[in-house]
């Protein structure tokens, strides 16, 4: 029975099912399985799986976003539960995302956000239209690890080079990482702004948040 729902926890994320997510949640904490166990043995996995079939194109945009739409069903079922037992699921690190300032874009942010939580990332998204005194007031507040600024436009970009900007005014660069994406981001303007990384798409941001927090050499993208 275990082994049936853990699969099917597994499935409902490839399928991109939110009913299916969440009543499996709920399932598997009537039938003794821990909300950790439920995440990191059933849901996690077929957020791997959608990644790897998006890497290779055999799954475009809309899959994965119904992918994580169905991972936050079950997340919003599970992270009560992981509350009300006092345990924590161990954090691979505390990321701030937020869209730069003047920009309201944000799908590509929320994805972003939902798999780095996946991935087991403490996430604390800001929403759009942030500026960098609200990244700075984050960063410090929460102790953040990392920044990452998405803009869609190319007039929003110049936000993400005035976050990095006030988090170096205000003394938090050297102890945090930044890192940039969007549609008209490229490798070489986050070079240019001092960014520490530039992801293209959601899978690659993940990849890129743990190597750079890890202190792992990146393999370009």
């Amino acid at each position: 029975m275990r082994d049936h729902i853990l699969n099917g926890m597994r499935q409902s994320i490839i399928d991109g099912a939110p009913s299916a997510a969440a009543t499996l949640a709920q399932e598997g904490l009537a039938n003794g399985i821990s909300p950790l166990d439920a995440i990191d043995a059933g849901y996690v996995l077929g957020m791997e799986h959608v990644g790897r079939e998006f890497a290779r194109r055999a799954m475009f945009l809309p899959d994965m976003m119904a992918s994580a739409e169905a991972m936050k069903a079950a997340m919003d079922v599970l992270e009560p539960q992981l509350k009300k037992t006092g345990i924590e699921r161990p954090s691979a690190g505390t990321v701030v995302l937020g869209t730069a300032k003047g920009d309201i874009h944000e799908i590509g942010k929320t994805l972003v956000g939902t798999l780095l939580t996946a991935n087991g990332f403490t996430v604390h998204d800001l929403g759009v239209d942030v500026s960098g005194e609200r990244f700075a007031e984050a960063v410090r507040t929460l102790k953040a690890d990392l920044v990452g600024v998405s803009a869609l436009l190319t007039t929003t970009m110049k936000g993400q080079r005035a976050v990095i900007e006030v988090l170096a005014k205000e003394g938090l660069r050297p102890g945090v990482k930044v890192v940039v994406g969007g549609a008209p981001v490229t490798r070489q303007w986050a070079e240019e702004i001092g960014a520490d990384g530039y992801a293209k798409d959601a899978m690659s941001a993940v990849t890129l948040v743990r190597s750079l927090i890890e202190h792992q050499p990146v393999v370009a993208q």
